[in-house]
């Protein structure tokens, strides 16, 4: 049976140096994926985005630059662990959030006792899914050509 620690976070959206505003944040983790969590922002006047990384990026994140991809985390004041700063990128575009760490830490902490960190792979059956996902594109490959 799949589980999941739901969460929501307010984060403020930094669109400039001048400029930003609050925005809530559902964060989720379930186990049947459980190497991921997911981020979804809800942005006034648009459809909400969600975003999906590593849960072990998001742990890294909060105590010290982490990421080197389209997802960077990093607390906001290298001396302390009272805000965290998100960049995600796609191609030229980015968008940078600010969040406290403290729900973060809460919401992290409630999936470690679901699935402690490095016991991912205990639940997760990867080679099956893995071959499911095979099968699949080449029964698709195979109607389209």
């Amino acid at each position: 049976m799949d589980a999941s620690v739901q969460a929501e976070v307010m984060m403020s959206f930094l669109v400039s140096e001048e400029l930003s505003f609050r925005i809530p944040v559902e964060l989720r983790y379930e186990t049947c994926d459980p190497y991921a969590v997911r981020l979804t922002f809800h942005l006034p006047g648009d459809a909400p985005v969600t975003w999906a990384f590593g849960r072990e990026l998001l742990i890294d994140g909060v105590g010290r630059p982490s990421g080197d991809g389209d997802v960077r985390i990093a607390p906001a004041e290298s001396e302390t662990l009272g805000e965290v700063l998100i960049r995600l990128q796609v191609g030229a575009d980015q968008a940078l959030f600010r969040s406290s760490a403290a729900p973060l830490i809460a919401f992290l902490d409630r999936t470690d006792k679901l699935v402690p960190l490095g016991q991912e792979g205990a639940i997760a059956d990867f080679d099956a899914h893995l071959d499911e996902a095979l099968d699949r594109i080449l029964a698709e490959e195979q109607s389209a050509g």
